[in-house]
């Protein structure tokens, strides 16, 4: 982008050494994630007044104080004593951050910004041929000549899924504001059931398990259809009225992700010519809770299922994920997790790339990072990389003011299907915000 500048380009350490000798082993849910990495935006409004590299170097301070509490992200990745697995041996080797600055104003860049436009804000290297010199978190920080911050964060998805890499920059911002952090890292190993926790009747959940065999056993490409991604935004009112639509007799009143994770693997369905048929799909949904894990656990648990349906149309889509989540309970995740620590597998780029994947990001509290008082953030963007298979679908939180229900949807697909994806009337008979659309 001619408007676009790198201002600099540096490592970051913490404030304070780490331990010697300390290193963390990774779970078998963060090696199912080997082969993607995330990039999150956070836009910001700020204070006038100020000179271009003055809020840039007031937070990389910040960042280096913070990273102290942060060692699996200032480390780097290692083979184990067999040479088999990675693990992360924290040697303090820092975090890479790029300064830039953009011309114009922020609002004028939200006004126009598409998804390639938006990823220029996001900085990301793929991993170096000697992974031991290479950093698997990135931050940049941009800055508008007229106004207005952009913080983008990058990560290996190996180490962290979009629960902690938010968790990390409410850290950040904690720290920028002089409060302690409110929810430390814990990094642990996942929970076992134990010996005493047996339950010999217990059947294992083989739809789960035959669903990950399945993706270890199809090697897919990352696609090379031109692709975008779009994002809708739904009020309160909005999702309830998605809701209304959908219930039927015998289904209970559904959440807002299951409302609008059958709304559009409904509307895809339709636009991909299946008529009142429905593609092929997967849910992704953070397990903490499900585990009995703390907030602060600081490692991958989102867990993937494929949805089965046996009828069409919004009403059998939006029933469809109810029932598939109904089953994704302890028991059903602790049987996925033995699976794995039992058998060799090489994981392929986000499942089985032959699925449309949704995935529930509702519950992670993007909006609360604040770095300076008064400037919540903006808008915050969230993908998974690389994009593969038929799209990818992301419910995400929605900015303060639009109601306890709303949500921010992102849609990763073909550049053809995205345009009509954002002319379809069904979702636009709800009346979204479309707040990032296509070129066309």
């Amino acid at each position: 982008m001619d408007d676009f500048t790198y201002t600099c380009k540096l490592t970051v350490v913490s404030s304070d050494p780490v331990q010697p000798g300390k290193s963390f082993p990774l779970s078998v849910l963060d090696r199912t994630m080997e082969p993607n990495h995330l990039r999150i935006l956070y836009y910001y409004r700020t204070p006038g007044g100020r000179d271009v590299g003055e809020t840039t170097k007031k937070l990389r301070i910040s960042l280096s104080e913070m990273l102290t509490c942060f060692p699996i992200v200032t480390g780097r990745l290692v083979k184990d004593e067999k040479g088999e697995k990675w693990m992360v041996k924290c040697n303090d080797a820092g975090v890479r951050m790029v300064g830039a600055k953009l011309k114009g104003s922020l609002d004028d860049w939200l006004d126009k910004v598409d998804s390639d436009k938006e990823l220029n804000l996001i900085y990301w290297e793929d991993m170096f041929h000697k992974p031991y010199f290479w950093s698997t978190f990135y931050i940049q920080i941009t800055e508008f000549e007229e106004g207005g911050l952009a913080i983008g964060l990058s990560c290996f998805h190996l180490l962290a899924d979009p629960s902690c890499v938010t968790m990390f920059i409410k850290a950040w911002a904690d720290i920028t504001l002089g409060r302690k952090i409110m929810t430390p890292p814990l990094c642990h190993p996942l929970p076992s059931r134990g010996h005493g926790n047996n339950n010999f009747g217990h059947r294992s959940y083989t739809d789960l398990i035959n669903y990950y065999k399945s993706t270890i056993e199809t090697r897919n490409a990352v696609s090379a259809t031109r692709h975008t991604t779009i994002s809708f935004r739904f009020t309160d009112p909005m999702v309830r009225a998605c809701i209304t639509t959908a219930r039927t007799t015998g289904l209970s009143v559904a959440t807002p992700f299951q409302a609008l994770a059958g709304l559009f693997w409904a509307r895809i369905s339709k636009i991909k010519g299946k008529g009142n048929r429905l593609i092929d799909m997967c849910i992704g949904l953070d397990m903490r809770k499900v585990l009995g894990l703390d907030e602060g656990f600081f490692g991958n648990c989102m867990v993937y299922n494929k949805v089965h349906s046996d009828s069409g149309g919004y009403d059998g889509a939006v029933r469809a994920i109810e029932k598939e989540m109904e089953k994704m309970d302890n028991e059903g995740i602790m049987d996925l997790i033995e699976w794995l620590e039992n058998n060799e597998y090489k994981p392929s780029p986000l499942m089985n790339g032959r699925d449309l994947i949704c995935s529930n990001l509702g519950g992670i509290d993007s909006y609360l990072a604040t770095f300076e008082e008064g400037y919540d953030p903006l808008r915050v963007s969230y993908y998974i990389e690389p994009f593969t298979g038929v799209g990818h679908v992301l419910v995400l939180p929605s900015p303060s003011g639009g109601g306890a229900m709303s949500r921010v949807v992102m849609v990763t697909m073909s550049e053809m299907e995205a345009v009509k994806l954002c002319k379809d009337d069904f979702i636009l008979s709800f009346s979204p915000t479309i707040l990032m659309g296509t070129k066309n």
